[in-house]
């Protein structure tokens, strides 16, 4: 699972024992690659060896039920499309295209144009201008009952009066199928959504994950072509969000459907989606699968928005070798040339917390090698620990504040930094990315 940051994967033993692990993405480059699904031999962990890799969930393992990026025709495709309220312009002329079986989601701050977008798919609200097709046909005259579409909506709108069977057959009772079809639909969605034995309560004897699992299952019995969630975890802790996330990416693979999520969470949108459209201002601003978006993004706004990020505006004072040399406030950093030429002599580097390394003394200075680190001296004026991770705020000897993050690999705290204490902040070329400023 790639989260901000790090990936998780869980392993199942022979025995059954299931292990998660954390790692850390302390390489923007994908030189170390997430393990695959497959048997693999570990180190023992609690008298614990081998097993499968039963979770994984990289956008290139896992996530594969998506067509390819070559894909011929989109099942969505967005055109151009423009919507208005007053003198507001909540979508601007956004274009974009969704392939079949694809687990898409759209992430941005709130009045950003996303919910509205969602809306124009449902058919709750009509294009001023542009068109959505959906399998090549233009949906925007087909009422919402009408298309192969279908929406979980954040309070999940089930019915109290009516118990969980009937709050699922409800649309396909609307719909006029045959009694028998609809029975056999609401005991495949049950079964799909695990309540079994619960098919006679109402909502208000559900938890919240339960709740959810019904709307989920009343949206999917109609078998949309497309399925639009809007913020369906937001009402859940963070426990039972996080183990919704792995159901609803395990059930939206088994389907195939296409899911259409809508999120501010940006550790749900990189947990559970392909790929990931931020917006901004109505627009999209970058249209990435979750790893791409987060290790480089295009934009200072795209950087500054998905994760944490530190920030250094320079200027160029050289280019060679396939490095930049830049000088900031904070002193002079090489960083790799980007793939997309930046001809600005003022630029802005971006670097993730978790690709700054704290020490003591910090690797041997080699301004002369093309890979050598970068070398920043400073004191810990902050330290937060949040389990796993431990965050670390450094001044730097010029001034400037750096954020680094490194995982707890040890239980006890016997080489954890205190707030006072001298260090080495130190990255190399390739964990800079450089953006225009």
């Amino acid at each position: 699972m790639n989260a901000l940051g790090y990936w998780v994967t869980r392993f199942r033993g022979d025995d059954g024992l299931v292990v998660w692990q954390r790692s850390a993405c302390a390489l923007r480059t994908s030189r170390v690659e997430p393990l695959a699904i497959g048997r693999y031999s570990l180190p023992v962990i609690a008298g614990w060896e081998a097993g499968r890799v039963v979770l994984g969930m990289t956008e290139q393992v896992v996530k594969n039920s998506a067509p390819s990026e070559s894909a011929a025709t989109p099942l969505l495709r967005i055109e151009a499309v423009k919507k208005r309220f007053g003198g507001f312009v909540a979508v601007d002329g956004l274009s974009l295209d969704i392939k079949a079986g694809e687990f898409f989601a759209l992430l941005g701050p709130s009045g950003c144009g996303k919910t509205t977008l969602l809306r124009m798919l449902a058919g709750f609200e009509t294009p001023d201008s542009g068109r959505i097709l959906l399998g090549g046909e233009d949906i925007a005259p087909v009422l919402p009952h009408q298309r192969p579409v279908n929406m979980m909506f954040q309070n999940y709108a089930l019915f109290p009066h009516l118990s969980v069977a009937n709050n699922i057959a409800f649309g396909l009772k609307r719909a006029g199928l045959p009694r028998r079809e609809v029975a056999q639909r609401v005991a495949e969605m049950v079964a799909l959504a695990k309540l079994e034995g619960m098919e006679k309560r109402r909502p208000n004897q559900l938890s919240g994950g339960q709740q959810q699992r019904v709307a989920l299952a009343r949206a999917l019995a109609r078998r949309p072509k497309l399925l639009l969630l809007d913020e369906p975890m937001a009402a859940l802790d963070k426990k039972l969000r996080e183990s919704t996330q792995l159901e609803l990416i395990a059930l939206q693979k088994r389907l195939g459907t296409t899911f259409v999520i809508v999120t501010h969470d940006q550790d749900e949108a990189m947990t559970v989606a392909d790929r990931i459209g931020v917006m901004r201002a109505g627009k999209l601003e970058q249209v990435a699968a979750p790893r791409r978006l987060y290790e480089t993004p295009t934009s200072r706004w795209v950087a500054e928005f998905v994760g944490d990020v530190n920030i250094l505006d320079g200027n160029v004072t050289s280019r060679e070798h396939g490095r930049l040399t830049i000088a900031t406030d904070a002193g002079a950093v090489v960083a790799a040339a980007p793939s997309q030429p930046v001809e600005a002599t003022s630029v802005a580097l971006a670097i993730r917390p978790e690709k700054i390394k704290l020490s003591r003394r910090g690797p041997a200075a080699d301004p002369g090698h093309a890979d050598a680190m970068n070398r920043l001296d400073g004191e810990i004026v902050e330290v937060g620990y949040v389990g796993g991770l431990t965050t670390y705020k450094v001044r730097l000897d010029a001034g400037t504040m750096l954020q680094a993050r490194m995982a707890n690999t040890t239980r006890l705290d016997s080489d954890v930094y205190q707030t006072g204490q001298h260090v080495v902040a130190w990255f190399a070329p390739d964990d800079c990315v450089v953006l225009d400023r």
